[in-house]
């Protein structure tokens, strides 16, 4: 039975279908790698009295509330602040070799998005920091300040789809001439000065800026790449990989690597016999990406754009080599 305190901070998206994706069996391994604040880990916990689950971020302030909603579980839950792309090594620090099943749920929470100091929303003012981790040393303020006009515009174009990138980056440097830029309102006002609000635009200007100087700061696409490798190789023959994205370019990346985590074959098609030796190593237990369903988008508008896609690792040890 999965449930959610009233008192959260977060409301975990599609609780439900990452429960039963996961089919959480007992004295089963899972990793949650975005901890957040338990919400999910807690329904996992909850599914099975004798489940274990390594938790993993990089927020500092979200481990805080997790340890705090898990408590009640005891032994059976361990906390780790640290990236997800290094789950592997961080199994192994606690003495896991492989796991039943690893949930990764990219998207920021609401407690990050509605606390003005993190500076991840442009409806907030606040400092333009946008760390994930704030130990690190690469903040957004860093990088507006800094970065040449080419180097915002790839930023702004290829992290934030912002078709204007150059104008937004070009506006950046010239304001930055006299005076530094500090605070996600300035940055905020500007994006929406220079771009405007096109008729039948989904997503506004600022929110596509803000998204790309976020995943630039916290080098979250080289993450999840690292961390979709790691997570194939941590999971053990017939456990689950659920992730849960929440903007194309995530969504991209991981329809991409299941594609090819299901391909047999990938020598060119000229080659009369297969030299690659490549087996499918997944089943898609997703052939289309998961929506959330009209009543959790009356419950919690944030999670309109969530997608989720899951697959389970075969075993292929007696698998006779592939052909054509």
């Amino acid at each position: 039975m999965t449930r959610i305190s009233p008192n959260q901070p977060h409301l975990p998206v599609m609780l439900k279908e990452v429960v039963e994706l996961l089919a959480v069996k007992p004295g089963g391994r899972y990793l949650d790698g975005t901890l957040g604040a338990g919400g999910h880990a807690a329904a996992v916990l909850d599914e099975q009295p004798t489940a274990e689950l390594l938790g993993i971020d990089r927020d500092a302030d979200a481990l805080a509330l997790a340890r705090t909603r898990l408590e009640e579980f005891g032994g059976r839950v361990i906390l780790r602040q640290g990236e997800y792309a290094d789950m592997a090594k961080l199994a192994a620090e606690v003495g896991w070799k492989e796991v039943d099943g690893i949930l990764l749920d990219l998207g920021l929470s609401s407690m990050q998005i509605d606390e003005p100091n993190r500076g991840f929303s442009y409806r907030h003012d606040g400092p333009l920091d946008m760390r994930m981790d704030r130990r690190g040393r690469t903040t957004a303020s860093v990088i507006v300040n800094t970065a040449t006009e080419d180097e915002l515009t790839r930023i702004f174009r290829e992290y934030g789809e912002e078709p204007k990138a150059r104008l937004v980056a070009r506006a950046i440097i010239a304001r930055r001439e006299t005076r530094l830029w500090e605070r996600t309102g300035e940055l905020a006002e500007l994006i929406a000065a220079v771009v405007g609000r096109g008729k039948g635009r989904h997503v506004v200007p600022e929110a596509r800026c803000f998204q790309g100087l976020r995943i630039a700061v916290n080098g979250e696409l080289d993450q999840l790449e690292k961390g979709l490798e790691q997570a194939h190789n941590l999971l053990a023959v017939g456990g689950r990989l659920v992730i849960i994205t929440f903007h194309s370019l995530e969504d991209r990346l991981v329809k991409q690597r299941f594609r090819y985590w299901t391909e047999t074959c990938i020598c060119p098609p000229a080659m009369p016999v297969c030299r690659c030796g490549k087996h499918a190593t997944v089943t898609l237990l997703t052939r289309k990406p998961i929506l959330p369903g009209e009543l959790e988008l009356s419950a919690n508008r944030r999670a309109a754009p969530a997608k989720i896609r899951a697959c389970e690792k075969r075993d292929i040890s007696g698998e006779t080599h592939p052909t054509p």
